[in-house]
Order: structure tokens, then C-alpha cells, then sequence
């Protein structure tokens, strides 16, 4: 069976996806295709599991054409939007998706009404191919490097080469982001060094950050390539992060995650999958009226949101800092 994944984006979405190419090449030994945006490729690029990789720059009009001359058996789309809808069509193959919970999540976020099933997203992604034949295999994420994707150990500070906590200071929407003082006040709080990823958008929060704590503090944000920051994340001994692309990657190497919440919530079912033990969330307390958003931004919800304000330090330092958990002989 010839197969096409369909996801665009993004970094965090993507991720949460492998699990669905890895039991259809291994449980039905499907010949999996998958499509994906042009910037994305790199999340992707070494999956062992993905027999060839299609991308867009932006339109789908760009690759239709050329796909209906792969002569695909059957699409799994976890997008599912317009632009897959019009491709499905052209394609004219059978097709299954996965349920978005579009009108559950518009309850939560503005009546405050959870009617969200108890299910993971990734669940949700691997329901569109049980019928054809593949189903959870009780593995996590993936995500799979180069040997060059290791950044060399001159590219860190000595006072890093020997353990860190990676840090991950950035998020796609200002709602999933503590302010700096409280990043700042976690990393005086860490006892150990700590390592601040993020992208260039990130680079100048983070040079704050660093000035502020000192030399326990080292500034990666913008200064490491996509699958270089993975790499960072894979070393580290403890993740502290927003709700982000980062987060899912550290999932994928089970890293033990503080994930850290604000107009998003756990609930909407795109936290942390199978991460490395003592993993948890933390929350803002007393923010009874949360989730501001589906996405987390909060322009149009909250403008004055200041949830992330109400995340205790003490208890992220609480997290941070206890023993290591120890894995079963």
C-alpha cells in the first residue's frame, strides 16, 4: 500500500505525527509518502520510516500535479483543512483524518466548558489509520538526527560540558510565554547550569536573561541551527519549557519535561506524549478562567493576560531540583 501523510506545519505538530508513519511502515508495511511545508523538512528529514518526502513552499496548487502521478492507495490527513481538502479531491483516493474538536475547544475557551475527551491528539492521529490496519504500538516520538547535527564541545562554555538544564525561552504566542523575570529568577534558583534555547526571535531575551544571572547561564537562543537545539535538548538532564516545538522534541528523547502553561491547557490534548519519568506540568494558580485561546495567542481573547505571572517559581524550582528518577533494574 502506496500511503500519503499529509501535515504543514508545525514544528511541535509535526513531530506528533510519527507515530502514525511508524506503524504504518511497520505494522502494514505501507510505502509512506509525506507532505509537509518546504521550512519544516528539517523535523523530518533522517526519519527512517518516511520512504520520500514532498514539500510546498506555501500553495498546494504548487505539487498537485505531480502527486497524482504517484498514484497514492490512501491519504492520512492530520491537518485537515482547506488547502488538504482540495488536495484529497484531486487526488481522488480514499482518505481518513483525524477529529480536531474545533467546537469542544471554542466551549472551553469561551464558556469554560470542558467537553474535551481524555484522549492525546497523537491517539486521535493514530485512530485515522486503524482502518487500515495499523494501531498504537505503545511507543512515543520520534526524532532522528545526524552525527553532525551534534554541535561540537567547543561551542559551549566550559562550565556547560558537564550537564545542563536546557531551558526553552521562546513559543509561538505570547500567551505560552513566562515573562523574563521569572525565567530569570528560575535559572538563580537551578542547581545546575542552565541553557537557554530559543530562535533568533529569542536571542535578545536571552542575552538579558544571561546578563542578569551570570555565567551559569549560557545564551543558545539563535545561535544553534533546528536539529542543533534538538540535539541540545537530547544532552540535557532536565527540559524546563513552554508549551512549543522544543517540548515535543525533548518528548520524543523522553527527556524528564517541566512544561510550563499559560492561555493553553493540558486539556486541549498537545501536552508532553510519553515523556521520561518525573515529567509534569505546571499551571498558573488561581487562573480560574483559563484557556484564553485555542493557540495561545491571546490578542483576541485576553489582551490584559497575565496568567503566566501567577506561575510559581517555588514550584518549578520544587521540579527542577529534586533527585534525578531512578529507572527500574
Amino acid at each position: 500500500m502506496k500511503v500519503l501523510v499529509v501535515r504543514f506545519s508545525s514544528i511541535g505538530d509535526i513531530v506528533l505525527t510519527t507515530p502514525v508513519v511508524r506503524v504504518l511502515k511497520g505494522q502494514i508495511k505501507a510505502e509512506v509518502h509525506y507532505l509537509t511545508k518546504k521550512s519544516f523538512v528539517p523535523v523530518l528529514e533522517h526519519n527512517p520510516y518516511i520512504d520520500r518526502l514532498w514539500t510546498i513552499e506555501k500553495e498546494i496548487d504548487e505539487i498537485t500535479e505531480t502527486l497524482k502521478g504517484e498514484r497514492f492507495d490512501h491519504v492520512v490527513d492530520l491537518h485537515k483543512n482547506l488547502r488538504t481538502a482540495r488536495l484529497k479531491s484531486a487526488l481522488q483516493v480514499s482518505s481518513t483524518a483525524f477529529r480536531k474538536h474545533n467546537i469542544e475547544k471554542w466551549l472551553y475557551v469561551n464558556f469554560k466548558v470542558n467537553r474535551m475527551p481524555d484522549v492525546h491528539i497523537v491517539e486521535r492521529y493514530l485512530d485515522a489509520v486503524y482502518r487500515l490496519g495499523a494501531k498504537d504500538d505503545g511507543g512515543g516520538l520520534d526524532y532522528f538526527l545526524s552525527p553532525e547535527d551534534t554541535p561540537a564541545m567547543d561551542r559551549l562554555p566550559e562550565t556547560h560540558r558537564e550537564g545542563y538544564v536546557a531551558f526553552v525561552i521562546g513559543g509561538q504566542h505570547p500567551g505560552k510565554m513566562l515573562p523574563e523575570h521569572k525565567i530569570a529568577e528560575i535559572c538563580k534558583g537551578s542547581d545546575r547550569p542552565v541553557m537557554l534555547l530559543g530562535g533568533p526571535e529569542d536571542a535578545a531575551k536571552g542575552e538579558r536573561i544571561a546578563s542578569e544571572v551570570g555565567r551559569t547561564v549560557f545564551n543558545a537562543a539563535g545561535k544553534f541551527k533546528l536539529n542543533e537545539s534538538a540535539a541540545l535538548v537530547r544532552d540535557a538532564e532536565v527540559v524546563i519549557t513552554h508549551d512549543t516545538g522544543l517540548m515535543h522534541i525533548a518528548a520524543a528523547f523522553q527527556k524528564r519535561i517541566i512544561s510550563i502553561w499559560g492561555a493553553t491547557v493540558p486539556e486541549f490534548g498537545m501536552y508532553p506524549f510519553r515523556p521520561g519519568a518525573g515529567s509534569v506540568h505546571i499551571e498558573p494558580q488561581g487562573s480560574w478562567d483559563r484557556p484564553y485561546s485555542k493557540l495561545g495567542d491571546n490578542k483576541w481573547y485576553k489582551p490584559n493576560f497575565k496568567g503566566m505571572e501567577k506561575i510559581d517559581v517555588a514550584e518549578v524550582l520544587r521540579a527542577l531540583n529534586q533527585p534525578p528518577v531512578q529507572k527500574a533494574p
